[in-house]
């Protein structure tokens, strides 16, 4: 049986220190942030596992612009009550939604310059047998973070915003030298969009 993974690409934040909804920003390729996170993510699983994947996600029940961007783009709209209490909140509805899958790959919206290649390598690494994969750029661990069919449980019963620190903590992490320097930028401030 070939394995399936699911993307999930978190969503639902509330861009307090940007000023405004950062993941509709614009790049200055135009490319609204969230939507070039998606596609990283959701290109990336498709390179490596083909139609074995799906990408979903996860963002608050108001954000209806940002829920079509997405849906657009093949992208499942999770909009969750529940992802208004946090980061761990909105993974744990993510994985109960996607129960049919063998691993989940959890991307961060506002990271934007992501490739690919980097997701693509953290998939093989879940279907390889990695119980958690992740990229290391310049010796520190970025995103997006991997996770296999048996931390299912775990992070189903994730809430609040500290997303799965302490499942990444407590376990034995593959970790892949790569260069992509996308996997550890994020966008927090208007002057972020900008490489």
């Amino acid at each position: 049986m070939s394995t399936k993974l699911a993307g999930i690409l978190l969503a639902a934040g509330y861009s307090r220190r940007f000023g405004a909804d950062k993941l509709l920003a614009l790049l200055p390729d135009g490319t609204p942030v969230a939507l070039a996170s998606a596609r990283a993510l959701r290109d990336g699983l498709k390179m490596a596992l083909g139609d074995n994947a799906q990408t979903i996600a996860v963002i608050r029940p108001e954000q209806k612009e940002l829920a079509q961007l997405l849906s657009h783009s093949d992208i499942t709209v999770l909009a969750s009550a529940a992802a208004e209490r946090g980061m761990g909140a909105s993974l744990a509805a993510a994985v109960a939604a996607t129960p049919d899958v063998q691993g989940w790959i959890v991307a961060l919206g506002d990271m934007p310059f992501l490739k690919p290649a980097t997701v693509a390598a953290i998939a093989h690494a879940l279907v390889d047998g990695a119980t958690i994969a992740a990229p290391l750029v310049n010796a520190q661990r970025g995103h997006p973070v991997g996770f296999a069919q048996t931390l299912g449980p775990a992070l189903r019963a994730l809430d609040g915003d500290e997303g799965a620190r302490q499942i990444i903590a407590g376990a034995s992490i593959t970790l892949l030298p790569c260069e992509d320097i996308g996997a550890l930028r994020d966008v927090d401030l208007p002057v972020d969009l900008f490489e």
